[in-house]
């Protein structure tokens, strides 16, 4: 049976080596060692990495993949598709309500500069006659991480931040469009409750499950959502402040980001027409974020 190194496998599957090695912890993919402690693995590694990469594609956990090739290696093929259809249908129901959300809020913002534009101009100082203060009419907020719910409220009493779960976990959005009623925005899936997700990017792998063309295509979707940014340091991260019409591309690109690299930290805050994008990393992922959304320099 052909033997291969780590780099050759990386080689002829797309997979960073990085990411080998991350899937070699998570229990997804093994290795055979020589006596000189190289990793060696078999054929049947780059069949087993292009259906693991296959379910990535369709926004799995690692936890659901591993179950999944469980399945996979037990060789009957029905079986695998009894056991990815449940999970396929819950994903799918999952992303048409974030969708739903998103377009919600993207409805909300519309609104709000709809309200802005309408305003007289005033010679004076802005107060509540200037109509900025009323709820549901005046600026948005957002200051969440990716992991987690992102919440975004109207500039008046402080809504709260809901719990981070990818089912029922949200915080609310003040809508002018909906009567000031609160609409759930959530940017991505979480399993575990603010509290523990508050920080998971500090202790998560530096190593990300993409690759090949689906590393590129989000290398240049990131490129192309940030391009013309003004980039500021901030601690362990920067800053990049954009135009608000992109809120909804970067928190969709943050939310898919975080599925395959969950070492990034994102927080969006939208201010009047800007967006400020904040993006952190632990030291060890200092130069993928370079990579990724470049530097202050």
């Amino acid at each position: 049976m052909t033997s291969m190194r780590i780099s050759q496998l990386a080689e002829r599957s797309g997979v960073p080596a990085t990411t080998l090695r991350f899937y070699e912890s998570a229990g997804l993919l093994s290795a055979d060692r020589t006596p000189a402690g190289y990793r060696m693995y078999g054929e049947d590694a780059v069949d087993r990495l292009a259906f693991i990469g296959a379910a990535k594609h369709l926004g799995l956990a690692l936890e659901e993949i591993g179950e999944l090739v469980g399945v996979w290696e037990a060789g009957a093929c029905r079986d695998v598709k009894a056991d990815l259809r449940p999970r396929i249908s819950a994903r799918l129901a999952e992303a048409e309500a974030r969708a739903a959300e998103l377009a919600a809020f993207t409805a909300s913002l519309r609104g709000a500069l709809a309200h802005l534009d309408a305003l007289p101009d005033r010679a004076g100082r802005c107060d509540p006659e200037c109509g900025f203060l009323v709820p549901g009419a005046g600026a948005r907020s957002v200051s969440a991480r990716a992991a987690g719910p992102v919440s975004a409220s109207a500039a008046g009493p402080d809504t709260g931040q809901g719990p981070g779960s990818s089912t029922s976990g949200s915080a609310p959005v003040s809508d002018g469009a909906h009567g000031g009623q609160p609409v759930d925005v959530v940017l991505s899936p979480g399993r575990r409750a603010a509290g523990e997700e508050a920080e998971r990017w500090r202790s998560a792998p530096v190593a990300c499950s993409l690759g090949g063309d689906g590393l590129h295509e989000r290398t240049a979707r990131w490129r192309e959502a940030v391009a013309g940014a003004t980039r500021a340091a901030v601690p362990e991260g920067l800053r990049l402040t954009l135009p608000v019409d992109r809120v909804t591309r970067v928190a969709e690109l943050a939310a898919a980001e975080q599925e395959c690299c969950p070492f990034f930290d994102f927080r969006l805050h939208l201010d009047g027409p800007h967006l400020h994008l904040e993006v952190r990393a632990p030291a060890d992922g200092g130069a993928l974020l370079t990579d990724l959304f470049g530097s202050t320099d």
